[in-house]
């Protein structure tokens, strides 16, 4: 068995952002790409897109528009991981050294239910696509780590143009 596989959170409607974030261009690539990426560079063996077909591996949210559990229920059961990297599309920034803490020990940061990471074994029997996040690392038993200084933006991404605008200034 694979020891690690990502699932990218794709199936939002991006309504504050105006278009789809997956989509959207991040100095020359698309967001999805950056955060795929991402995940294969911290040793992520396998990975899906949840929620969208960008041209990769990818699954359908277990229902449409009840959030990103969906998501996460359906990558695990495709992944077939012992653990699971799960990341936002629209938080393309994030960098290798700001997932470091997540790997090292599971869970996710405080007030940030994305990134995290667990072990499948983890997610609750009972669990359920309309289920918020939160209750989801709630009942896994993650652990909350601080956010590492000056990773906030990075973490929680860019739900808005004014977000982008700024983390793509960060660059």
């Amino acid at each position: 068995m694979t020891s690690l596989g990502a699932i990218i959170l794709c199936g939002g409607a991006s309504r504050r952002m105006g278009r789809d974030k997956a989509a959207l261009d991040w100095d020359g690539r698309r967001a999805v790409d950056l955060v795929a990426d991402l995940a294969r560079a911290v040793g992520a063996q396998a990975l899906v897109t949840a929620g969208a077909d960008l041209g990769g591996p990818w699954v359908a949210d277990d229902a449409a528009g009840a959030g990103p559990v969906g998501g996460v229920l359906a990558g695990a059961r495709a992944l077939g991981t012992a653990r699971l990297l799960v990341l936002a599309v629209d938080a393309p920034t994030i960098t290798p050294g700001d997932l470091a803490p997540l790997l090292a020990s599971g869970g996710c940061y405080e007030g940030l239910p994305v990134p995290m990471v667990l072990d499948a074994s983890a997610l609750p029997a009972d669990a359920e696509a309309g289920w918020p996040l939160r209750r989801l690392v709630e009942r896994a038993g993650l652990a909350i780590l601080p956010v590492p200084d000056g990773a906030l933006a990075r973490l929680r991404g860019a739900n808005t143009p004014a977000e982008r605008s700024f983390l793509l200034g960060q660059n």
